[in-house]
Parts: structure tokens; C-alpha cells; sequence
């Protein structure tokens, strides 16, 4: 007795394309031509908000961190909040290029320029808050173990010296990795570009490229070392900056479970922000045929994974201030979800937990405006899961008569809305001046590209 089995056919990864020139002109079409209307309203909008934050940095420098709304237990609040979200922001970058790129992921290929920028830029906005935070950033040099007159070393075993460590690694092998995936494009444009002025930026930062096979030889195993390279970061800087927390003696901090717990938030924020860009991105520069459904679909698939991961992570919290039976850990937990702060936590619950079960069901998943909503309320929520752990477990400690709350000022939000105003600022110059997704790479998962068969997705 014979079965017939049928074949799944996979989705095409690019549409209605079937030469590699036309990929080409589509991507390097918003790079030929002037800006239009609605990129200077928004990049008029961008700037303005990172003029605005700059203006609060330069006021705090010059009265002291006594503007913001930190207080008497509270001593991190805004600023150490926005830190760990942007470092998470800047994690799915990562993991797209490099974990999905190692696991041999096709569909990777049509977003991870842009998440890999995103990295860099979101690195870029979280480096703002440390060197503030400290009060003296005059000063910050003191966190690098350098030599120095007065004899006075780093102290090794803080995880705030981790920190520095870890996000400075965490950003250079982004920039390199980044530049590298680069490079066949930008000959590429260096190639077809009649501009003198392009044509000698484009031939200085391709670094001679001739498309050669020992040049993608070379390549190829460059781009490779850096992806393993990469991938161990992923892990890593998050649950560092995790240490700044767990390593204490704090109710709400004092766990294990952060380090894993702040990788898994840290992939869904990111995401959720990959997302969002590049649903906005896709429709500016008309790039449906090369960011399809399929990319956007899988990239729900990971956020709904990821949703339910940091729900875990929320309930196993709980468990363990139940089981522990320590009464101090017991009362931070119930604080944060009955206290003062309910609000933001339960703000918290329902962005992260509650909305990305949306896409359980496809129609909910290939329908933009549905991802856009869930994106953004990712993004809130997941700025609300950072606030909720430092100012929930700081404001009320082990003595009564020490519980205060924190009021952030005008300059706390100010200096957020900035950095806001700066990671867009960036992004929006990013796709005018460089190609938004990899030419190169979209055009080795097209039908024919390997003359011995198509590549097996793994």
C-alpha cells in the first residue's frame, strides 16, 4: 500500500523578483533620490526631541543630579531604567545576525541590517545614562582601570565595573560586525553610483572589494568568526547587567533567576522595536517585495515565544517569594503588584503577557496594524518591567520609617524623550545614507542563486 505524502512548499522569501539587478535598484533607490516630505517632518520631529534631551543633560551638568527626582531610597530610578532598556533594545540585533544567521535562518536575511543598526544605536542611547548617572561624567574615565597618580584601582568584583566591560565589547563587535555585513553593498553602490563624492566615500569604506572568490572567500569566514564571536554576547552583556541587580542583598533583586529572565526580556524588547521599524520601513521605501509577510510572521512567532517566557519568568517570581518563606521578598512582590506602583506593574502584565497571544492565531499575525499595536505596547511594557524592578523593590525597604516615593521631574522625562529623539534621529539617517537591507545576501536566498540546489532552511 502506497502513501502519498505531500511536500510543504516554503515561502518565498522574495517576491515577484526574478533578477538580481532589480534588487539592486529597489534598495538603492532611496539613496539616489531627495529625502521626501514626510522623512524631514519626521526627522525635523526626531531632532527636535534629541535637542530637547540634550538640553536637560546640559542643565543637569550644570545643577547637578539634584534636578532629577531621584531620592532616599531611590537612588536609580529614570536613569538606570532607560540604561537597561536600551541594552535590551540593542539585543535582537544580535541575535538576528548572528544566532539565526549560525542556524542557517534565510528569513534573517531581509532584516538584519537594520536590526544590527539598531544595535549600535540603541547601545549608543543606553551609554547616555551610566556616564550621567555618576554625577562627575567628567570623571567617568575612572571606571577603566587605567593608571593613575593617586594609585586607586577598580574595584574588580563590583558588577557595576562589568558593566563597562560588557557594553563596551558588546558595542564593538556590533559596529565591526555591522560594517562587515556592509561591505559587499557598499561596492556595490561604489559600482553604480555617478556622484565623485559617493564614489570615493563608497570605495574608501568598501576597502577595495572586487567581488572576487577570494574575496568572499575571506569574507565568508570573517563573517562567520564574528557571528560566533557575537553569539556568546547575546547571553552575556544582558546577564551582566543583571548582576548589577541580583548580586545584592535587595528584596526584588536578590534571585537567580535574572539572568535568564533579563536575556528573555531583553530579545523581546528587542524584537518588538525590529518590528516596529521596519513595518515603517518596509512601507516608506516600498519594500514589500523584500521584507514580506513571511519575515514579519516568523518575527511574531519569536515575540510570542518570548511573551510567554517572561510570563513564566513573572509567575516564577512570585513562587519564589512564596516558597522562600522569607517575609521581606514575600512583601516586594506583594508591593509591586498591591502597592502604590500596582499601576505599573499591572501596565507591565498586560503589555508583555496578555497582548502578544494576539498571535496565536495567524490573521492577528500577517495583519500590520495589529503588529504595530502589539509592538508598541511591547515597548511600553517592557520600559515598565525595568521601572517596576528598580523603584518598586527601592522604595520601600526593610525600615518603614525610610519609605518614600519617587516623582521622576520634568527633566527625568525630558532626558528619556531625548535619547528617544536620538536612537530615531539615527535610524532615519541610517536608511538615507546606507542600504536599509542586505543587497547581497537577499539575492544568495533567491530561486537559483546555488546551481546546486536551493539551500535547506535548518
Amino acid at each position: 500500500m502506497s502513501v502519498h505524502v505531500e511536500t510543504l512548499e516554503r515561502p518565498e522569501l522574495v517576491l515577484g523578483i526574478k533578477d538580481r539587478k532589480t534588487i539592486t535598484e529597489i534598495v538603492a533607490k532611496p539613496l539616489d533620490r531627495i529625502p521626501s516630505k514626510s522623512w524631514f517632518l519626521l526627522f525635523t520631529l526626531t531632532a527636535s526631541l534629541m535637542t530637547l534631551g540634550f538640553m536637560c543633560i546640559g542643565w543637569t551638568f550644570y545643577k547637578g543630579i539634584g534636578v532629577w527626582g531621584n531620592n532616599n531610597p531611590v537612588g536609580w530610578a529614570f536613569d538606570i531604567t532607560n540604561f537597561v532598556f536600551w541594552i535590551g533594545i540593542g539585543h535582537a540585533g544580535t541575535l538576528i545576525s548572528a544566532i539565526l544567521f549560525l542556524f542557517r535562518q534565510r528569513w534573517r536575511t531581509a532584516i538584519n541590517r537594520a536590526a544590527e543598526a539598531m544595535t549600535i544605536f540603541a547601545v549608543m542611547c543606553a551609554g547616555i545614562f551610566p556616564l550621567i548617572h555618576v554625577g562627575r561624567p567628567w570623571l567617568a574615565y575612572w571606571l577603566f582601570p587605567l593608571p593613575n597618580e593617586m594609585k586607586i584601582w577598580v574595584n574588580f568584583r563590583s558588577p557595576l565595573l562589568w558593566d563597562v566591560f560588557a557594553v563596551s565589547t558588546y558595542f564593538i563587535v556590533s559596529l565591526l560586525f555591522w560594517y562587515m555585513g556592509l561591505i559587499p553593498d557598499l561596492a556595490t553602490l561604489r559600482d553604480r553610483t555617478t556622484n565623485p563624492i559617493k564614489k570615493v566615500a563608497y570605495s574608501i569604506l568598501s576597502l577595495g572589494w572586487r567581488s572576487s572568490q577570494r574575496c568572499w572567500k575571506h569574507y565568508e569566514t570573517t563573517y562567520l568568526i564574528f557571528a560566533a564571536i557575537s553569539t556568546p554576547l547575546v547571553l552575556s552583556v544582558h546577564s551582566i547587567v543583571s548582576f548589577d541587580f541580583a548580586t545584592s542583598i535587595i528584596p526584588g533583586w536578590h534571585t537567580t533567576i535574572f539572568p535568564p529572565y533579563f536575556v528573555a526580556g531583553a530579545i523581546f524588547g528587542g524584537f518588538a522595536m525590529v518590528l516596529l521599524l521596519l513595518v515603517i520601513t518596509r512601507k516608506q521605501f516600498q519594500l514589500e517585495n523584500l521584507i514580506t509577510m513571511t519575515h514579519l510572521e516568523n518575527m511574531n512567532k519569536v515575540l510570542l515565544t518570548a511573551g510567554m517566557l517572561v510570563g513564566y519568568a513573572y509567575a516564577v517570581e512570585f513562587f519564589t517569594a512564596w516558597y522562600s518563606a522569607n517575609d521581606y521578598e514575600l512583601f516586594a512582590f506583594k508591593n509591586r503588584a498591591f502597592g502604590p506602583y500596582a499601576w505599573a506593574y499591572w501596565t507591565m502584565v498586560f503589555c508583555n503577557v496578555m497582548s502578544p497571544q494576539l498571535f496565536w492565531f495567524k490573521r492577528f499575525r500577517t495583519s500590520i496594524p495589529v503588529m504595530l499595536i502589539v509592538a508598541i505596547l511591547v515597548t511600553i511594557g517592557m520600559w515598565f518591567e525595568r521601572f517596576v524592578i528598580i523603584v518598586t523593590s527601592l522604595h520601600r525597604d526593610y525600615l518603614p520609617s525610610s519609605w518614600d516615593m519617587y516623582y521622576p521631574t520634568v527633566f527625568d522625562f525630558g532626558i528619556f524623550i531625548g535619547s528617544l529623539g536620538l536612537f530615531f534621529t539615527l535610524y532615519l539617517l541610517f536608511v538615507r545614507v546606507l542600504p536599509a537591507v542586505s543587497m547581497s545576501e537577499i539575492k544568495g536566498v533567491m530561486k537559483g542563486a546555488h546551481p546546486r540546489g536551493e539551500v535547506d532552511d535548518v
